[in-house]
């Protein structure tokens, strides 16, 4: 079954590649297709994950042994192969070039198969010395060693510093853990930690964030409780600002751009499902997806609403205790989780900013007198970040950014920024703001 295991990662990366497919929709349908085992689908998604993840890593080191073109979905089979002899020690040399070669043959490369055993057995006798890539030091090293946008190596190492850089980059490479958020209005932090442990799912408990539990990884509907609704996925920074923007029971709250929900749903459960969410996004079929998540946890506050951000609502005026915006963004915190952002290009995420001040100059209307706008990315640069914050603050003196501290995430200026080699979490930025009475 290994082979079929191979096929179906092979299809995965495929559409990824031709039809822009999210890596986890694309694996689970190939999962589906070729009905692997729960053995056979982790090799699967494995192997999926390691090509997205090190592309160009892959790509200088088969190209040090092919003086050829090779074609798109060639490369991807040679890719295939090569991360299985340079990224993992758990197969086998003989089995990573055989079962790659049988691939091409099955998948209409057979005239490849002789150039793909060469290159594949010459990586593999040379893999324990291997030539380092070139440049270490540069954003171009970092862009070739760890497969993250050249763009985006540049901008981090301006923003921060290389070693920073690096060590952000390493850890977009390692596998993400899954952190899950208990439904407390259904069973106690501790009932829950019981189930896991009675079918000997290990998992660390996150002290600042209450029923916040972070996993190895694995199938979540496979996890204890999920029909029943006993807990969602959420990362801890996500969650984290939840827990800084502090709703209380009976507050009316606006979730601004709430799909898939996250927020709507820790806020719900921190009031104890008392008082108001209004969950907005901008289309009805994400809003969908928010109300059948709220109707599998039990939550009733929760109302929902397909609608633009950036257009203003005039019955909306100072409504709202809480209004929370976690805008569109470029999405490189999560850049981990979901590796195919790695081909995102700098110039396509240029229109954000303009979008981001949009949403958070329209939304700050909705807030009271006294009320909290919290803004939020999942992203890291700070042209989505802190600088929209400034720029904000400079056109509205009726806010101001007020300080917090959450275990130990302490903010400067109201603001914090999550990074997955400091706190553990997805690189997130959250900003907490009042609104002046």
């Amino acid at each position: 079954m290994a082979h079929q295991a191979r096929q179906a990662a092979l299809e995965a990366l495929r559409r990824c590649r031709r039809d822009g497919a999210w890596s986890a929709q694309a694996m689970d349908a190939a999962i589906k297709k070729y009905d692997l085992d729960r053995r056979d689908a982790a090799l699967a998604s494995r192997l999926v994950l390691s090509v997205l993840q090190n592309g160009e890593y892959l790509d200088y080191y088969v190209n040090l042994f092919c003086d050829k073109p090779i074609e798109p979905g060639l490369l991807e089979l040679l890719r295939l192969g090569a991360s299985q002899l340079l990224l993992t020690d758990r197969i086998p040399a003989h089995a990573a070039v055989g079962e790659t070669v049988a691939l091409c043959r099955a998948n209409g490369y057979s005239r490849a198969a002789g150039l793909c055993n060469a290159v594949l057995r010459r990586l593999a006798e040379n893999r324990e010395h291997l030539p380092g890539i070139p440049g270490k030091g540069t954003a171009e090293y970092l862009h070739l060693r760890y497969s993250h946008p050249k763009w985006l190596a540049e901008r981090i190492v301006n923003e921060h510093d290389y070693a920073f850089a690096e060590a952000f980059f390493q850890k977009n490479n390692e596998p993400a853990p899954l952190t899950i958020q208990v439904n407390t209005l259904k069973v106690s932090a501790e009932d829950y930690g019981r189930a896991l442990a009675r079918q000997e799912i290990g998992f660390e408990a996150e002290a600042a964030l209450p029923g916040c539990f972070t996993l190895p990884g694995g199938s979540v509907t496979a996890l204890p409780g999920f029909a029943e609704g006993l807990f969602y996925v959420q990362d801890k920074a996500a969650r984290a600002a939840v827990e800084i923007a502090a709703p209380e029971k009976g507050m009316r709250v606006l979730d601004a751009c709430a799909a898939p929900g996250g927020k709507s749903f820790a806020a719900a459960l921190r009031m104890a499902d008392e008082g108001s969410i209004l969950s907005r996004d901008l289309q009805e079929k994400k809003c969908a997806r928010i109300r059948e998540g709220a109707e599998r946890l039990g939550l009733n506050c929760i109302e929902t609403q397909a609608a633009d951000a950036r257009v203003f609502q005039p019955e909306l005026e100072n409504a709202f205790d809480l209004v929370m915006a976690d805008v569109p963004c470029s999405g490189l915190g999560v850049i981990g989780k979901r590796p195919e952002i790695r081909q995102k290009r700098e110039e396509e995420i240029a229109a954000l900013p303009a979008i981001q001040a949009a949403i958070l100059e329209n939304v700050s209307h909705y807030v009271r007198p006294g009320g909290v706008l919290l803004y939020s990315t999942c992203t890291v640069l700070n042209a989505e970040n802190s600088e929209q914050i400034h720029t904000f603050l400079q056109n509205n003196p009726n806010f101001q950014a007020e300080n917090f501290q959450l275990g130990s995430f302490t903010s400067q200026n109201g603001c914090y920024t999550f990074w997955p080699h400091i706190d553990g979490t997805d690189g997130f930025f959250v900003c907490k703001l009042r609104k002046t009475k």
